[in-house]
């Protein structure tokens, strides 16, 4: 019974899900009255859910509205829409605004929707003061009440009759921001204010300008006064007086400032008056300025001064700018139009001039020494003028100059250039330096005592000499050195050596070696290598010609090795020749002592075993060969034996095997020696 029970209820309720089935249309989100709101104005936004549903039944709603990803409303209900109210719009209600609904297990989102309150709140600007000194600072301090951060803050400073000065700042973290600014000379009733900035979707909005705040100046102390004694006209000579005043309200860290041209001429300090005095001069002529500083004020007054010539500027004239030395000078101190002055000449020096004559003219003969600038001075009424300075060169004659190559010897290596340098022990500068090979002038320099010259081009067979001139402005004119000949140096090509006997050579004989070169300047310096673990220098000579013979006169086998040569002269580069291989052999009386040592004994050998053969046949065979043969035979064989057997006595090797041959085929028919001559007689 349970169990059929259980049955009918596991059936009516998947009956009564099916007939539960729903599903996500759309979700839309929109902004009442629209997506452009004005700052202060109310603001609904608004999230609409589209279900369609199996059945008409309940169904709990989960509204989530989220403004630039971060959750602003939630709520639950039954019904397809939810509303988000903002009673008052701000600009910190502006950004992307996006709902979430979430039903029986299944979620969907809105797309997004941009909404943008436009306008600010007004800010509020305070000032720390309400009056201030000239040379203070006003702080402002302005707030954007309501607003978020990051925010532009503007600050103006407004004068009458003036534009306004203006500062921002960027606040990042906060919604209000402080400056100063300070208060200048002539700056009495100043007006301030502000507003703020923020940004929106790369667009600037702005807030209504602030409340004007008020603040007077007051001045510390007067526009000081400038007074010229006798007056601002005056004439050279005269004395000048300025005087600068003010009036203060303290006394504490005043000061008073004197400038013409921004040169302080005097200062006093907590003082009201500053003077200053002074013979007036050309030079005194402008603009004078009086400024008057306390703390950051700072008040001025200016004026012009106009100083009158006494006379002009006296002219120094030369009877010569350029002479010889011991030649006459005379100098000469005038002012145009005007007599009555008290003259001196003088020579400028490093040191300060030096006084010469106290007149108007001076005449002296000259030295070297008195090369140099020149000038003269006029005094009238105290006012001392000097006129432009005049140059003044004495020159002493160039002596004979002097030719050298710079490295030294008067010679060159071909293919290197050559640095000529040509000297003037005496002459005043500048010299002019002409440089010549042959006839042909190269170059000309202009220097104090020396100049070089460098030939690019210097050929084998140049035979053309080098000459210099020398001139500086004295009369006497170019002076010219002796010919230079330079020596042209060829370098060393192609070494070779050779030897007599080439290749073998035989122990104790006399070998000679020949190492010349193709090309080069004499003398020559030749060496002579043997290869070893270091090589060894076996023979060494200077020459003048392009070969040398070393003549070695008994070779041993220590000589035996690998032989080079390598020539240099003064061009400095060593050339290597070939390398050669001598190899020292055994000389021929030395071959045969060997062979007499090697083949004697053996000779000995083989003739003592010959004869003990020969004489165990004698005794084997003597009987029956006595008994045939006719007695012609017997001497004609015992006279061929005994001439085989003494020649047997010089003879070595294969010789001496023929004669055995031989000696053993006439032996069969000879008979005793002895008895044949018996039976003669």
């Amino acid at each position: 019974m349970y169990l059929a029970l259980l049955v009918i209820f596991l059936q009516c309720s998947e009956l009564y899900t099916q007939d539960r089935v729903f599903t996500f249309n759309t979700v839309e989100i929109n902004v009442q009255p629209s997506v452009k709101v004005k700052n202060g104005a109310p603001m609904s936004v608004v999230c609409h859910a589209d279900i369609s549903k199996s059945a008409d039944f309940q169904l709990k709603h989960n509204f989530t509205i989220f403004k630039d990803g971060k959750l602003v409303f939630m709520t639950v209900s039954d019904k397809d829409d939810a509303r988000y109210e903002v009673p008052m719009a701000r600009s910190s209600d502006t950004g992307e605004y996006e709902c979430t609904v979430e039903a029986g297990g299944k979620t969907k989102s809105s797309n997004s929707l941009h909404v943008w309150v436009t306008g600010m709140t007004k800010p509020i600007l305070t000032a720390e003061k309400k009056e201030v000194l000239e040379g203070e600072v006003v702080k402002l301090r302005c707030e954007l009440p309501e607003e978020v951060p990051p925010l532009y803050f503007y600050f103006r400073k407004i004068k009458m009759n003036s534009t306004p000065k203006e500062k921002y700042v960027f606040e990042a973290y906060k919604n209000y921001s402080e400056v100063e600014f300070s208060v200048e000379e002539g700056d009495n009733i100043l007006q301030f204010d502000c507003f703020g900035k923020r940004h929106v979707q790369r667009e600037f909005d702005s807030s209504e300008h602030s409340n004007k705040t008020l603040v007077t100046v007051r001045e510390p102390f007067i526009k000081p006064t400038l007074s010229v004694k006798p007056s601002r006209n005056i004439t050279e000579g005269d004395r000048i007086q300025l005087e600068c005043s003010t009036v203060v309200a303290r006394m504490r860290d005043i000061e008073i400032i004197l400038q013409k041209n921004k040169t302080i001429l005097n200062s006093v300090r907590d003082e009201k008056v500053l003077k200053y005095s002074a013979v007036a001069t050309l030079e005194d002529s402008g603009e004078y300025l009086c400024k008057v500083e306390q703390g950051r004020a700072s008040k001025s007054t200016k004026v012009n001064v106009v100083v009158s010539e006494l006379f002009p500027k006296p002219t120094l004239a030369a009877s010569m700018n350029k002479l010889d030395e011991n030649r006459e000078l005379t100098l000469s101190c005038s002012i145009s139009g005007f007599q009555k002055a008290n003259f001196s000449v003088l020579r400028r020096n490093s040191n300060g001039d030096v006084l010469l004559e106290t007149s108007r003219s001076l005449t002296m003969r000259v030295s070297v020494n008195d090369t140099g600038s020149y000038i003269c001075k006029a005094e009238v009424k105290g006012i001392v003028k000097e006129s432009k300075p005049v140059r003044i060169n004495v020159y002493a004659p160039v002596s004979k100059p002097t030719l050298s190559v710079v490295s030294g010897l008067p010679e060159v290596v071909l293919g290197k250039p050559l640095q000529l340098i040509c000297r003037s022990a005496r002459g005043t500068p500048p010299i002019t330096f002409k440089f010549y090979k042959g006839n042909v002038m190269k170059e000309t320099v202009t220097n104090d005592t020396y100049a070089t010259f460098l030939d690019e081009n210097v050929g084998q067979n140049d035979k053309k000499g080098y000459k210099c001139d020398a001139r500086n402005n004295h009369s006497s004119g170019v002076k010219t050195s002796n010919i230079l000949n330079v020596t042209v140096v060829v370098p060393i090509r192609n070494a070779s050596l050779g030897s007599i006997p080439y290749g073998e050579v035989e122990e104790g004989s006399e070998t000679a070696f020949l190492c010349s070169v193709k090309e080069g300047s004499w003398p020559i310096h030749f060496r002579i290598f043997r290869k070893a673990d270091r090589d060894v220098l076996v023979f060494e000579q200077s020459e003048h010609a392009d070969r040398v013979m070393w003549r070695k006169g008994t070779m041993s086998r220590q000589d035996t090795g690998t032989y080079y040569c390598m020539a240099s002269n003064r061009a400095n580069v060593d050339v290597k020749s070939h390398p050669i291989t001598i190899s020292v052999i055994l000389a021929s009386w030395q071959k045969g002592v060997i062979v007499a040592f090697v083949l004697i004994p053996i000779a000995g050998a083989v003739t003592l075993a010959l004869w003990w053969f020969l004489c165990k046949k004698k005794k084997a065979k003597g009987p029956s060969m006595e008994m045939s043969g006719p007695s012609l035979a017997t001497n004609s064989t015992s006279e061929k034996l005994t001439r085989q057997h003494n020649d047997g006595d010089y003879y070595s090797g294969p010789d001496l095997e023929s004669a055995e041959v031989e000696y053993t085929e006439v032996e069969v028919s000879t008979l005793d020696p002895h008895k044949e001559n018996t039976r003669a007689s």
